[in-house]
């Protein structure tokens, strides 16, 4: 069974793994209803607790579909879903959120959803789709908190996509109870500094600043949208092409780069790479659960073998952050 962890002052459990609805992997989009039902049972099964999707995922497609196999298999599980502001709700954002979240508690078949996330980066310049953290503290928490108080929401929390000064605001600010941040083998800057040179986006050490705000952290991105496999070749109902988040340049750049992490196979640490970036992400205590995508349940249960296995060993870990000191050219 995977493990339980407190996500931040929400006081709720969550597995360390969390089930991701996302369009990435695309089961949850692109599936048939057979293999979805399958996956959602048997996630359920092996201790997942949390299932995280958005309005943005297939087009409202993630939540139908999740919101079908959750009625038929009635667990009691945590759902996060998430809205994204467009460039004609900036002026209205208040109506904005509302509306999106009926929309989503409709395609779901919930009364109220356990976590509502703003999906839209958050920068220091701002400006459409991004928000300042002012923005997000003075116009979008007092719409979410409106929406709490009716018994729509439960815990309010944001994608920390952008810039790490305005994220941190936001972070620190008392005002959220979760961050999504991108966390994984290829940018571990949301807990340590980076190595000098690095090529990746640089969070400054957000998740630490997480931690002491009491907002729980769901980790993102922790294959990298898939190059974290070292494959190119992508699965037929996947993304045919990811933009690297937070990472590389490009999906080819962050392919090459985490071949680099082999060496944790011949030394006999782990078996794949999606399992060294697993485990890697869970061997933080700051990150409550961290997200997984999938194609096809086999790519589930991989992934669940793998956190099973617990966290990376001390020395693996040592190999893992001589790897990133080379990536940023301290060699």
């Amino acid at each position: 069974m995977i493990g339980q962890r407190k996500l931040g002052r929400t006081g709720i459990m969550v597995s360390a793994l969390g089930f991701g609805c996302g369009a990435v992997g695309g089961l949850m989009v692109r599936g048939s209803e057979a293999d979805q039902t399958k996956a959602v049972a048997r996630a359920i099964e092996r201790g997942i607790t949390y299932f995280d999707t958005a309005a943005d995922y297939g087009d409202g497609q993630s939540e139908r579909n999740l919101g079908r196999v959750l009625a038929e298999l009635k667990p009691t599980v945590t759902v996060g879903t998430k809205f994204r502001l467009r460039d004609g709700d900036y002026g209205r954002i208040g109506q904005a959120i509302a509306t999106a979240l009926e929309d989503s508690l409709r395609r779901l078949g919930l009364d109220a959803v356990d976590l509502y996330q703003l999906h839209n980066p958050i920068t220091v310049a701002g400006g459409a789709p991004d928000l300042t953290a002012r923005q997000v503290l003075d116009e979008v928490v007092p719409a979410l908190e409106r929406l709490r108080r009716q018994g729509k929401l439960r815990f309010i929390g944001i994608t920390a996509i952008g810039d790490a000064a305005a994220l941190r605001e936001v972070v620190t600010s008392g005002a959220i109870d979760t961050a999504q941040v991108p966390y994984n083998l290829l940018n571990p800057s949301g807990v340590a500094a980076l190595p000098a040179g690095y090529p990746a986006h640089d969070f400054d050490r957000l998740m630490q600043h997480a931690l002491g705000a009491g907002v729980g952290v769901i980790g993102i991105r922790v294959l990298a949208g898939g190059a974290l496999s070292g494959a190119m070749e992508r699965h037929p109902i996947g993304a045919p092409s990811v933009a690297p988040i937070a990472s590389g340049a490009s999906y080819a750049d962050d392919v090459a780069r985490a071949r680099m992490f082999t060496k944790l196979i011949d030394r006999g640490y782990v078996a794949t790479l999606p399992e060294a970036a697993l485990r890697f992400a869970i061997s933080t205590e700051t990150m409550a659960t961290t997200l997984i995508g999938m194609s096809t349940l086999a790519q589930f249960e991989a992934a669940a073998d793998a956190v099973a296995k617990g966290p990376l060993p001390v020395e693996a870990l040592a190999m893992v952050a001589d790897i990133q000191r080379g990536i940023g050219g301290g060699h």
